[in-house]
């Protein structure tokens, strides 16, 4: 019976501190100091990811009020601002963030990223220039190409273009942006093929899937890509390619096209109706 008082004795100090030993009462304040942090990390990354991005920024600040210190909880609040839209409280945050003692390389990356988001492209720049060559990764050369675009620096940001593509798995919006600056630049044929890689990646990028027909009908071809497309999205395509033609005097060939969109589209289109009139008027007049 003694030898079973001992044992239960011995588990209550481990759990529950009920020996009196003050030795036994600090390890299991720090056994449990670790569980705590553990949890609390798994709960920063539900509030990441999962959790409405508003929530999720009231979550941090509660944080940040008892530990203002700790750049996790820094981090978690200026990633939180950027995934609710909130960019300039989100660069602001990233500031904070990038002061601290513990900052690194990607935390600079995020901070250029919500700095772009607020059109602070200088200072974007700067703070990508802190960071060495050596670290590479997907979104510090796709801001790199971002910025390159910015300062017509082309040939950089073709480079740029070039090596974020190829350190990641998914490249199609990084494929939809390179396309979209060779058509700013004018050249339609080769953003044609860019938009045509990213689609290939991401079929549902509708916004690679416009431009696509923006760059042909640049190029005076009104025939719609043989790309993915729900009903809904060819009569846009199509209501694109209209515009184009009408906007390089092939007007009867933009009417045409205007009259399809809108026979396309399962629901009133509003905007290719309004156009088609709007055409008809000024051709009347």
């Amino acid at each position: 019976m003694r030898k079973l008082v001992g044992v239960v004795c011995l588990g209550s100090a481990v759990l529950l501190s009920a020996c009196g030993d003050k030795a036994g009462d600090a390890d299991v304040e720090r056994a449990f100091d670790t569980v705590n942090v553990i949890d609390e990390s798994n709960l920063n990354d539900i509030m990441l990811t999962v959790a409405d991005p508003n929530e999720a920024v009231n979550y941090f600040r509660r944080s940040l009020a008892e530990h203002p210190d700790r750049i996790d909880l820094l981090r978690g609040h200026a990633l939180s601002l950027v995934r609710a839209k909130r960019n300039t409280e989100g660069a602001v945050a990233w500031k904070a963030v990038v002061e601290h003692a513990e900052v690194t390389n990607a935390d600079r990356v995020e901070y250029a990223d919500a700095l772009i988001r607020t059109s602070e492209w200088d200072t974007a720049e700067a703070e990508l220039d802190k960071i060495p060559p050596t670290y590479e990764t997907f979104k510090r050369y796709k801001l790199e190409a971002m910025i390159a675009d910015s300062n017509q620096q082309w040939q950089d940001a073709d480079a740029f273009y070039e090596i974020a593509v190829g350190l990641t798995t998914k490249p199609g919006s990084v494929l939809n942006n390179w396309g979209y600056s060779k058509l700013s630049r004018g050249e339609y044929s080769e953003a044609e093929r860019l938009f045509g890689e990213a689609i290939t990646y991401d079929d549902s990028l509708f916004t690679a899937k416009n431009n696509l027909a923006l760059a042909r009908g640049a190029q005076r071809d009104y025939e719609l890509p043989v790309v993915p497309m729900s009903q809904i999205e060819r009569a846009q395509l199509l209501h694109t390619l209209a515009l184009s033609a009408i906007k390089q005097g092939d007007i009867e060939i933009g009417k045409g096209l205007l009259r399809e969109a809108i026979d396309t589209h399962p629901q009133h289109f509003e905007a290719a109706v309004r156009s088609l009139r709007a055409l008809e008027a000024n051709v009347t007049n």
